[in-house]
């Protein structure tokens, strides 16, 4: 079973958050600013926050800007993950990827179930990876928000965690790259 290797130090990683959001304001963002305080407190350093409208074409722009920043290790946006007409942020994410992480949103999917039953197939997170930079993309409520840092992100993003996790890989993101 997974657990954190105390004996480890710390390794915070910069992350950008992103919300997707043709209504909300840094006012009212409250899925956004869950996001913000949980990473604060689990002592991981935010680089970047915005407010992005639901359109592909902003969406993409954002994430092309943070991916090409090598101050950002992590991207994390919350919003615009449903199934309506206005809902893009999965189509704008896959578009940038280099490489799906699939079992993000299966997994994301599976823990959401025990809460909101079979309305978790309408949420379309999903995780993956461009520029040596991590990109999560999760539905826009609060409690979405907080169940994917506090259930995944958290722990994949903690250097400490054994038997892997997402930190350790990060220096070989890009070996496609060299040669």
């Amino acid at each position: 079973m997974a657990k954190i290797d105390e004996t480890r130090p710390f390794k915070p990683v910069h992350i950008a958050v992103m919300t997707v959001s043709d209504s909300r304001t840094e006012a009212n963002d409250t899925s956004g600013q869950a996001l913000v305080d949980l990473i604060a407190r689990d002592g991981h350093l935010l680089k970047a926050r915005t407010i992005v409208k639901d359109e592909q074409a902003a969406i993409v722009a954002q994430l092309k800007a943070w991916i090409a920043d090598p101050e950002i290790d992590v991207v994390i946006s919350t919003g615009g993950t449903g199934v309506t007409g206005r809902d893009v942020t999965p189509e704008a994410f896959e578009s940038v990827f280099e490489k799906k992480i699939d079992g993000f949103g299966e997994l994301f999917r599976w823990l959401s179930y025990e809460k909101i039953g079979t309305s978790t197939i309408q949420s379309r997170a999903v995780g993956g990876v461009a520029n040596a930079t991590y990109l999560f993309a999760l539905p826009g409520s609060p409690s979405a928000a907080r169940d994917g840092w506090e259930q995944i992100l958290k722990l994949q993003l903690d250097n400490r965690l054994r038997p892997c996790n997402l930190v350790e890989l990060m220096p070989r993101l890009n070996e496609h790259l060299r040669k």
